[in-house]
């Protein structure tokens, strides 16, 4: 009888420890990490050998063989996504953000208060959606006084890109890109995979994405400014010029 209640002990103690054994495995590794923020580094690139880019620097663009120094160069980067290892998204509210080479502005995106996690993709949409395009004037970075603004066409200007050069028929070039509706519009979602590495948010450890953007890539296609200086309306021109910046960002590294 003795025996019998010893082995029914050790099998209830064996029975015990596969449990705990199976509660472990099936516990989630991250479920002790803390929300965090996650900033996205945009780094401005020029042409194929990729020389760093800012603004007031004399560049020479590689395929037009013509110099350009540019004064602004800004674009909207809005409704940013992280996709989760377990293949959910987190989504942030009201992300609308103006991603400026100028130093007075920032080439950074920050998402606040992301769940505690790893993440294996960002998504994001280059321009502005439709439904922000016909609300009319707003506040923060959709302010007018931001410059992005077209009070003549209720809507927003996508990516402005301003300066001089000598070839250019008054010495200067702008183009101010947008439109959001039918064949020719400018907006765009992408979304880039990290890899093999994962993007761990935990509280105050760093996390952040960076990708490089080369506004070299607006003329891949486009004329020479000597024959076209100026775009200031939605139309063919602004969405082949903003297509051709926006499918060569690209996801270079992210820092943990």
């Amino acid at each position: 009888m003795k025996f019998l209640n010893f082995l029914i002990i050790l099998s209830a103690a064996i029975a015990l420890t596969f449990t705990s054994c199976k509660k472990d495995d099936d516990h989630d590794d991250t479920d002790h990490l803390h929300e965090g923020n996650v900033t996205i580094d945009f780094d401005h690139v020029w042409g194929a050998t990729e020389e760093a880019f800012s603004l007031n620097k004399e560049l020479t663009h590689p395929m037009l063989n013509e110099k350009m120094t540019f004064n602004i160069f800004k674009y909207y980067v809005s409704n940013v996504r992280l996709k989760a290892k377990d293949g959910s998204w987190y989504a942030m509210p009201e992300s609308y953000f103006i991603v400026d080479a100028d130093p007075s502005g920032s080439n950074l995106v920050t998402i606040p208060n992301v769940p505690g996690g790893e993440y294996t993709d960002v998504e994001m949409t280059f321009g502005m959606d439709s439904t922000r395009n016909t609300s009319g004037a707003q506040s923060g970075v959709l302010d007018p006084a931001k410059g992005m603004f077209w009070s003549w066409n209720s809507g927003y200007i996508m990516l402005k890109a301003e300066g001089t050069a000598p070839t250019a028929a008054n010495g200067t070039f702008t183009f101010h890109l947008g439109g959001f509706k039918g064949e020719n519009k400018v907006q765009t979602t992408k979304s880039y995979n990290f890899g093999t590495t994962a993007l761990v948010v935990d509280g105050d450890r760093e996390a952040e994405i960076h990708m490089v953007a080369n506004p070299a890539r607006l003329w891949h296609g486009a004329e020479k400014l000597s024959v076209k200086s100026v775009n200031t309306m939605p139309n063919a021109l602004a969405k082949s010029m903003s297509s051709n910046y926006y499918d060569a960002v690209r996801f270079d590294h992210i820092h943990n």
